[in-house]
C-alpha cells in the first residue's frame, strides 16, 4: 500500500495510505425485501393501535349491506354477487379509503420527510404500508363472507379463494388509494378521493350487476376490485369453471402491479417536493 507525508500540526511528518486520499466508499443500498419486511412490520406495529375499531366498522357495514338486500334480491346469481361485493367492499375500505388518508396525512404533515431519510426503496415504503394496512382485512372479510354464505343460503366449500382474493384485489386497490393519497395537493382532498373510490367500490361491487344500466357496467368493469368480485361469485357454482377465476385474478394481479408502480411514482414524487 502506497503512503505519503503530511504534516502534523506539530510540525513532524505522518505517513496516511494512499487510500484515504479518495472518496469514503458509502454502504451498499438496502434490497428491497428486506426493507419491505422492516417497514411492514413497523406499519403493522402501528396501525394495531387502531385494529378493533377498524374491523368492526368495515365488518359492521358489510354485513349491514347483506342484510338489507336480504329482502330484495330474488335469485341465487343476485345472492353471489351480493355476498362476494360485500365482502370484497371490506378490502376497499382499507385500500381505497384508510390508506388515501394515511398518505395525505403522511404527505401534509411531514412524514414523508422522515422516510426519505432512511436507506429504504421507495416501493419497499408503498408496499409495506399497504400490506400492513390489508392484512388487517383479512378476518373481517373472512367474518363477512361467511355470514353471507349462511344468510343466503350459499355453500362454504370454495371460501379458500378468499386467500387469492384478498392479497389480489388489495394491490390494486391500495396502489389506487395510495396515490390519491400521494397526489392530492391537500389531505382533505385525498380524504374524499378516497371516499369516493370506496363509494364506487360498494356500490358497483354489491348491486347485481344484470339490474344494472349498460353504462353503469361499463364503469364497474373499470374498477379493479370488480374481478375479485367476479373471481370470488364464480366460485359458488355447483362446478366452477376455474379458468375464468384464474383469469379474474389475473386482472387483478396485472392492475396492482401497474397501480403499485404509479403510487411508487408519486411516493418519490412527493418525497422530493
Amino acid at each position: 500500500m502506497s503512503a505519503v507525508s503530511a504534516q502534523s500540526p506539530s510540525g513532524s511528518a505522518v505517513s496516511v495510505p494512499g487510500a484515504a486520499r479518495g472518496a469514503a466508499e458509502l454502504a451498499p443500498p438496502a434490497r428491497l425485501w428486506p426493507s419491505l419486511a422492516a417497514v411492514y412490520r413497523a406499519q403493522l406495529s402501528r396501525a394495531r393501535v387502531a385494529r378493533m375499531p377498524l374491523l368492526f366498522v368495515a365488518t359492521f357495514q358489510s354485513v349491514g349491506i347483506m342484510i338489507m338486500m336480504r329482502g330484495v334480491v330474488d335469485t341465487r346469481g343476485e345472492a353471489q354477487s351480493v355476498v362476494a361485493g360485500s365482502s370484497v367492499v371490506v378490502v376497499a375500505f382499507v385500500a381505497l379509503n384508510l390508506l388515501a388518508q394515511y398518505f395525505g396525512q403522511l404527505r401534509a404533515g411531514g412524514g414523508l420527510d422522515h422516510y426519505a431519510t432512511l436507506p429504504v426503496p421507495p416501493a419497499a415504503v408503498v408496499l409495506g404500508a399497504a400490506g400492513a394496512y390489508a392484512s388487517f382485512t383479512v378476518p373481517g372479510t373472512l367474518v363477512t363472507a361467511v355470514f353471507g354464505c349462511v344468510l343466503f343460503g350459499l355453500p362454504l366449500g370454495n371460501l379458500w379463494i378468499l386467500l387469492a382474493v384478498i392479497p389480489l384485489a388489495g394491490a390494486a386497490l391500495s396502489g389506487l388509494g395510495a396515490a390519491c393519497g400521494l397526489l392530492a395537493p391537500r389531505p382533505e382532498l385525498a380524504t374524499l378521493l378516497g371516499q369516493l373510490g370506496m363509494s364506487a367500490a360498494l356500490l358497483l361491487g354489491v348491486l347485481p350487476p344484470d339490474r344494472m344500466p349498460e353504462i353503469i357496467r361499463l364503469a364497474r368493469d373499470l374498477l379493479p376490485s370488480t374481478y375479485g368480485v367476479e373471481a370470488y361469485a364464480r366460485t359458488f357454482a355447483a362446478r366452477p369453471d376455474w379458468a375464468f377465476v384464474a383469469g379474474d385474478l389475473g386482472v387483478c394481479a396485472a392492475v396492482g402491479v401497474v397501480s403499485l408502480a404509479v403510487a411508487t411514482w408519486a411516493y418519490r414524487r412527493a418525497a422530493v417536493r
